[in-house]
């Protein structure tokens, strides 16, 4: 079997198990025989969502089995660490699993395609962990993953496209070359921009934010994961972007106005006379000083 598929083995089978498919017979487990797995890509526990699923695993009990693998220390959690932890803080004792015997690149490229089927997961979360699991494919490093697949773009290689168009297809949502041309960009964002996607702010929000003037991010940042919709977000932006009018400076306006023949030549004979007195008594002011 080649190394590809048993990648691909690796991810079928854990996506079969987020569908429902059978994968294989369940057992169950001692919660304090498994313990999270190195390759976990998750970094944001959202505490709301954490709560809901505390919530019903107390009501229904952990309905989808975990996939782990055996280690010389006990069981290490491929996909289900969320279940895990909703259940140790339900107070369950014992979880169901599927285990398999899979190494260190199986289990990661599971853990990623788990995750990474999830709705829940941070927009930064998500984009990280496709460009890992790209990487995972081919091979290479994430950064060499993400110069790969912008060459791709430009340069497409049979092969290496059919190998990534499989494994996006699993994933659903997009395809490979939607992900090269519209998220690729984000790891040259400003670092506060994707500390704020790892807790739940959206993409185009993000996207719409970073497009921002430097000194307005953090406010726009803010306000973002308070609730702010993009449409005030970008009225926020519009506000700061239009230019704000100076204050008058009145003795530039007056030099200016008499400085117009035009509009000097339409006042009156009294209003004439009066801007030259006025003038007169200006300048001896001035002269005194």
């Amino acid at each position: 079997m080649t190394y590809k598929s048993r990648m691909a083995g690796a991810l079928a089978d854990v996506v079969g198990a987020s569908k429902g498919a059978a994968t294989g017979p369940a057992s169950t487990l001692p919660i304090d025989a498994l313990r999270p797995g190195a390759s976990q890509p998750r970094r944001y526990f959202d505490g709301k969502k954490m709560q809901e699923l505390v919530a019903s695993v107390k009501e229904r009990g952990v309905l989808q089995p975990l996939l782990v693998r055996p280690t010389d220390t006990g069981y290490e959690i491929v996909a289900g660490e969320r279940r895990w932890r909703a259940a140790k803080e339900a107070g369950l004792r014992d979880v169901p699993v599927l285990i398999r015997t899979l190494t260190d690149e199986e289990a990661r490229y599971a853990s990623l395609g788990e995750n990474l089927l999830r709705d829940d997961l941070a927009p930064f979360d998500e984009i990280e962990g496709k460009l890992n699991l790209v990487a995972l494919v081919l091979g290479v490093t994430p950064e060499r993953a993400a110069n790969r697949l912008n060459e791709l773009v430009r340069n497409p290689d049979p092969e290496t496209v059919e190998t990534l168009t499989a494994v996006f297809s699993q994933l659903g949502r997009e395809s490979w070359e939607s992900y090269a041309r519209n998220k690729l960009a984000v790891f040259g964002w400003p670092t506060p921009i994707l500390a704020a996607m790892r807790q739940g702010l959206e993409f185009t929000k993000a996207k719409l934010i970073n497009s921002a003037p430097a000194e307005m991010q953090g406010d726009l940042i803010a306000a973002a994961l308070q609730g702010a919709s993009r449409s005030e977000l970008q009225a926020g932006i519009e506000q700061n972007r239009r230019p704000t009018k100076k204050p008058t400076n009145e003795y530039d306006q007056a030099a200016k106005l008499l400085r117009n023949r035009r509009k000097m030549a339409k006042l009156s004979l009294e209003t004439t006379e009066r801007v030259q007195q006025l003038t007169r008594e200006l300048l001896d002011l001035l002269e005194d000083l």
